[in-house]
């Protein structure tokens, strides 16, 4: 629908942004208030092409940790779901806990954490993946098991699992229940510009939108404002806006700033000492169909104890790139992914990224693994690809079994808000630049849980890690791994004032009475977690708060 077609109109609420916040907002919104009015601005439209102003106009300045812009986000409907993996986790309450490591850096609170609660099983329901149950040990179906022979739980766990999700592109399962609500419009290929508050009181009333590619400017009515545009693009409309602050002493000092990712990347193997087939190195299902996986984890007492970043370890593969792992199905989709055109239709291009590692290295060892295997090098593929890509529920991943009982372990870790990390205007005041860096504390962490997970498990009985580098490299290996800007939170994070943050807990914005921001970049620190699932309940949290405030 165009502008025009819309009329000139007062909403009761309006949304920047259609990805899973916006859309889940805006469903669960009309759900409550059927009578209400409810308009989606979105800067994708059908039309739009594979180059768009605003990634376009992103600098990063370290793209050694950070990925391209494009890499990043989605501009379209349905936002970034059109290429999430669907992996749903949820945070934990020592991300609400303010601890040394993190330099006063927490400004949310456990009472917070308790609240959201309620709102996991409709954001579960959204997501499409099963019970909000994040604890294996509270599904009967698999209560008891453990990861792997003479493992148990101590200060390291094996309960806590990760959901899968279909996964759920949300503008095409969607679209069906949007177009079914008369009071649900959508416009597609325009960008937010500017809030204007005519009476100078912090209630904005119109938002100024164009045509993407055109100059004139139409003014969007609405009684509130929720800008849901992803947190590059949500920190962007704020940076830009800066009457939105007009009430205020000064701009929120936290504005752009404690960007944050995750450190993430392999530097050691586990070998377990039991038998390779009571190893639990792959997908679980539950009841439901959901797929589940398990996560090395370490207790909120332990980390709050030796002030260490949360992090979470996971089984994988060994290095796809390098055919020292002489599995000739491994092989296969190694090669299949450097093929350019087969390549990005397997798989998006940051994860592309982490199977290839942007290498073309042993291609005859490689193929000799594959005729090595064969058949099994084409037929184990060729079941993969009809479970990953053909059935409706999909296969999240890939991990094989290893008769030797030895996994590669990926490491996904909390990184500490710096405030030299941040995104900020250009000297045009159009453009976004990304400052972005790992801090030696962050690197530390990890290379210290990785000796604890190996502590534990040669006290257990259970098995040990090998370590791929030595002492000395490990540091700049890890730095040199760690690539993010796919999971972004801290530039618009929520406190209990203007001078610690940019939004309240309620998410609206400081100094206005009816703007609220429901983005990951709200979330102060980053957790061992990717923030999708967790930012659908506040999105449904929001939505249940704006019924009550319109």
């Amino acid at each position: 629908m165009s502008f025009k077609d819309s009329g000139d109109k007062e909403y009761d609420l309006c949304i920047v942004g259609s990805g899973p916040a916006g859309l889940i907002t805006a469903l669960e919104y009309t759900r409550l208030q059927p009578e209400h009015s409810v308009v989606i601005i979105e800067y994708g439209d059908s039309n739009t092409k594979t180059k768009n102003d605003l990634d376009d106009s992103i600098q990063v300045t370290n793209l050694t940790n950070h990925h391209e812009p494009y890499e990043c986000t989605n501009k379209g409907f349905g936002g970034t779901s059109a290429t999430w993996g669907g992996r749903c986790v949820m945070y934990d309450e020592v991300d609400f806990v303010d601890r040394p490591i993190i330099a006063d850096g927490c400004t949310w609170d456990l009472d917070l954490f308790r609240e959201l609660d309620k709102y996991l099983a409709r954001s579960a329901d959204y997501f499409e993946c099963g019970k909000a149950v994040f604890n294996i040990n509270e599904i009967p179906q698999f209560k008891d098991e453990r990861v792997a022979e003479n493992f148990r739980e101590g200060i390291v766990t094996d309960s806590v699992v990760e959901r899968w999700s279909m996964p759920t592109r949300f503008g095409s399962r969607y679209a069906d229940d949007i177009a079914a609500r008369p009071n649900l419009t959508v416009l597609r290929g325009y960008e937010a510009r500017e809030f204007v508050d005519l009476q100078g009181s912090g209630h904005f009333s119109i938002l100024k939108i164009r045509k993407i590619g055109q100059a004139e400017l139409f003014d969007v009515k609405a009684k509130a404002f929720v800008i849901a545009a992803g947190a590059q693009e949500s920190t962007r409309i704020l940076l830009r806006n800066s009457q939105l602050f007009n009430l205020l002493p000064a701009l929120p000092a936290a504005l752009g700033k404690y960007y944050q990712g995750h450190l993430s990347g392999k530097i050691a193997s586990v070998r377990f000492y039991g038998g390779a087939t009571k190893t639990d190195y792959g997908f679980l299902r539950d009841e439901e169909g959901i797929y589940l996986r398990r996560r090395f984890q370490f207790t909120d007492k332990f980390l709050t104890e030796n002030n260490l970043l949360n992090t979470a370890i996971w089984l994988d593969n060994p290095l796809y790139y390098d055919p020292k792992h002489r599995s000739g199905a491994m092989s296969f989709m190694y090669l299949a992914m450097l093929m350019p055109i087969l390549g990005k239709k397997l798989a998006p291009a940051a994860i592309a990224e982490s199977i290839t590692k942007g290498k073309r290295y042993g291609i005859s060892r490689h193929i000799g693994n594959v005729f090595r295997q064969f058949p099994k090098s084409l037929v184990i593929p060729a079941t993969i690809f009809y479970k990953r890509y053909l059935l409706k529920r999909k296969l999240p991943g890939v991990f094989l079994f290893s008769p030797e009982n030895r996994y590669a372990l990926h490491f996904h870790s909390e990184q500490i808000p710096d405030v030299s990390n941040r995104m900020e205007l250009g000297p045009d005041r159009e453009s976004l630049v990304i400052n972005y860096s790992l801090l030696e504390e962050d690197i530390n962490s990890v290379i210290k849980l990785h000796k604890v997970l190996d502590n534990w498990l040669r006290e257990t009985g259970c098995g040990e890690l090998e370590y791929w580098y030595p002492d000395i490299d490990m540091s700049t290996a890890i730095r040199g791994m760690s690539r993010d800007g796919i999971h972004q939170s801290g530039t618009t994070r929520i406190a209990d004032s203007p001078e610690r943050g940019v939004v309240d807990r309620q998410l609206k914005v400081w100094g206005t009475k009816n703007v609220y921001v429901c983005s990951s970049s709200v979330f102060p620190t980053s957790s061992q977690a990717n923030p999708t699932f967790f930012l659908g309940a506040f999105a449904v949290r929001l939505a249940e708060h704006l019924t009550k405030q319109l």
